[in-house]
């Protein structure tokens, strides 16, 4: 899940994913055949948010340059005519914003893009959406 740019998140995103790994690190483990399934989710766990943590881009607003890239709220327009704005970055949870992360289909596709390109990704399941970029301007948190 790294991406070779790093995760962009918001310095609230970046205290959540500590609290929790501190909260992941203090827990006990147990024999019980259920808990030794959870260990194995909660050692996941812990690896991911080390992994988002060890490349976490905290809160850089990037330039205002219409560029779809990590820290941008994007407003795109699907092939069946719905827009959707949305942070792409790291979810945190601070406000009801729709995040996509740039490792997502959606995410990679757009990176990159400028307002007018139309760009496509595949959705398992459904095939090919296209989308087009609207709007790309810096998140403010």
């Amino acid at each position: 899940m790294t991406t070779t740019q790093g995760h962009w998140m918001t310095q609230h995103a970046h205290d959540r994913l500590r609290a929790e790994l501190t909260e992941l690190l203090s827990r006990r483990t147990s024999t019980d055949g259920d808990v030794v399934v959870d260990e194995g989710r909660r050692r996941a766990r812990i690896r991911e948010i080390r992994d988002l943590l060890s490349h976490a881009i905290i809160g850089e607003t990037p330039a205002d340059d219409g560029v779809a890239e990590p820290g941008m709220r994007l407003t795109v327009r699907f092939d069946d005519g719905e827009t959707e704005t949305f942070l792409l970055g790291t979810r945190d949870g601070a406000d009801d914003l729709t995040v996509y992360s740039p490792d997502s289909p959606l995410g990679a596709a757009l990176i990159g893009a400028r307002q007018g390109d139309e760009r496509s990704y595949e959705v398992p399941g459904v095939g090919t959406v296209q989308v087009t970029l609207l709007k790309a301007v810096p998140h403010r948190a």
